[in-house]
């Protein structure tokens, strides 16, 4: 096989690098909501604040999150993923014999006809698949999934599953008797043959549609979107049908194509690799909401280190599987490929010593996991001027900032003192929170403001903590139990700010009067730092505060 002449094998794999990005990148992190009935104990003013459906003296209608940008993330994933899986050998080398098939006709008006009735039921299948996930497992299923242990270590098994069926350990196949009922009525020719052709498609492809269907399925469910399985497959089999209502119009371009060869074969291998690194998200999610404390960031990344040096030297050709096929010289691309994959192993390598690697800080444990750091600077952490913060012991603030974690506590010390308050609603599987915290709260301007002006109170919406028996209750909100320290945190969210998205920073005075507008993830310092300052000036004596 001459790779020389594989133009699309540079663009596969860049492809596999978008996807494996955008999956993980979300527009916004959601997760569930509950309902909160709070006790009277602690100081009255803070028990006020959240025994309301909203904070206190609050001027200004809060909106419910939109899921406009996690729609839209989800949408160029499932694009993304599409045009991957049309690289796979299950797919590619079908593409000529289906448009070969509207064209042998003669008439260019009905193969094209033929070939767009062809993708709108490709089209139709696969959004009937997501949108079979919404009603299966139901809204409220799907929030929660972000935040489930044991759904996260599923969906880590799963991963890793996908990956080595790539690598070539099996093949995820769906009974003969569907493939071969389904190849059957497709000779009935009009619509219904179509559309037979097309689940015959779905079906005989799944081995190697399989694993990115269900990567992206995973990653839809857990963004909590209720549209996004839907949204996800949507962009799937649009990016899939294209090409063949495409060549259809065009036939001359088929001569474009790249011939089908042992080049597929390696799509396959590389998208393995990323999916066994992918994987690894999601038992990171596990471990950080029940403080296990043992996959830490040292772990994780000497993991992805190894992951990503292997699939360098494979694509070197110094590694080889089952059904590759003989490599004689690499091409000029492929080395290409393989300097900006080893360059990034050698890129996360200062990550081992602490180093910030904020380029992927977002998809990394908390830098507090990293046991042995030589860039985080270290605070004065008698800041707050109070020692035995309330579950200090298994929360640490980002940058060793000082910071409270429990509500009450947090808005009674800031009364105390006359100083306003950033509560930061974070989740340990939030991305997104990852990011502000490594890329935009280390900022001299953004850090000190936080440090020195504001009461910080983290309040994770995902742990599983459980509260004490005197303090679990039924929500008065939702009616439902109130067992742990996410639900008692989402609900505060929830029921006082009515939202549900993280990263949500909220300023307010000690007295809980919400200064300015809430405000999601912002990756402008100087923004985040003007929506920092904008609150100190709401808080001023002249403004009331």
């Amino acid at each position: 096989m001459n790779y020389y002449k594989n133009k699309w094998l540079p663009l596969a794999l860049l492809i596999f690098g978008l996807l494996f990005t955008c999956n993980l990148a979300k527009g916004q992190d959601t997760v569930s909501t509950a309902g909160v009935q709070f006790t009277s104990s602690g100081p009255d003013t803070a028990t006020k604040t959240i025994r309301k459906p909203l904070p206190v003296k609050i001027d200004k209608p809060f909106e419910a999150p939109k899921e406009n940008r996690s729609l839209w993330a989800i949408f160029i994933a499932g694009l993304l993923g599409g045009f991957a899986a049309l690289l796979m050998p299950c797919i590619f080398p079908m593409l000529p014999l289906t448009v070969s098939f509207f064209t042998k006709g003669g008439k260019k008006e009905s193969a094209i006809s033929k070939a767009l009735l062809y993708g709108f039921f490709i089209i139709a299948i696969y959004v009937i698949l997501g949108l079979s996930v919404t009603v299966i497992f139901g809204a409220n299923a799907l929030n929660s999934l972000s935040t489930n242990g044991v759904f996260n270590f599923f969906f880590f098994l799963l991963l890793v599953a996908f990956a080595a069926s790539f690598f070539g350990a099996f093949e995820i196949t769906l009974p003969s008797s569907w493939v071969n009922k389904m190849d059957s009525n497709s000779d009935k020719g009009g619509l219904a043959g179509l559309f037979f052709m097309a689940a015959t498609l779905a079906l005989v492809s799944f081995s190697c549609t399989g694993p990115i269907i269900g990567t992206l399925l995973v990653q839809a469910a857990t963004t909590g979107a209720l549209l996004g399985p839907a949204i996800g497959m949507l962009g799937f089999a649009l990016a899939l049908s294209l090409p063949f209502a495409l060549f259809a119009m065009f036939p001359s371009l088929m001569q474009s194509l790249p011939k089908s060869g042992g080049w597929l074969n390696s799509v396959k291998i590389v998208l393995g690799f990323l999916e066994l690194a992918f994987s690894l998200k999601f038992l990171s999610n596990v471990d950080l909401a029940y403080h296990w404390r043992w996959f830490d960031r040292e772990i994780f990344l000497v993991l992805w280190i190894v992951i990503f040096a292997l699939m360098g030297i494979y694509l070197l050709g110094k590694l080889t599987f089952s059904h590759d096929s003989q490599l004689s010289f690499i091409s000029v691309p492929r080395l290409f490929l393989a300097i900006i994959v080893l360059s990034f192993t050698i890129y996360m390598i200062p990550g081992l010593w602490g180093a910030p690697l904020k380029s992927i800080a977002a998809f990394l444990p908390p830098q507090d996991t990293q046991d042995f750091d030589l860039y985080t600077p270290t605070l004065n952490e008698g800041n707050t001027g109070i020692k035995g913060v309330k579950y200090a012991e298994i929360f640490h603030a980002p940058l060793n900032l000082p910071a409270f974690f429990d509500y009450k506590e947090g808005m009674a010390y800031a009364k105390s003192i006359h100083k306003p308050v950033l509560i930061d609603f974070t989740g340990h599987a939030c991305v997104n929170c990852r990011k502000m915290e490594a890329t935009i709260w280390p900022d001299p301007k953004v850090l000190s403001l936080i440090r020195d002006k504001y009461i910080l109170i983290q309040l994770y919406v995902d742990d599983k903590t459980d509260l004490p028996a005197s303090e679990q209750y039924t929500s008065k909100f939702s009616g439902k139990k109130i067992t742990n320290i996410g639900d008692q945190n989402s609900d505060i969210q929830a029921g006082s700010f009515n939202s549900n998205s993280q990263p949500d920073y909220v300023l307010l005075s000690a007295e809980g009067k919400l200064l300015v507008p809430t405000q999601g993830a912002m990756y402008d310092v100087a923004a985040y730092a003007a929506y920092l300052q904008s609150g100190l000036d709401a808080f001023s004596p002249k403004a009331g505060g």
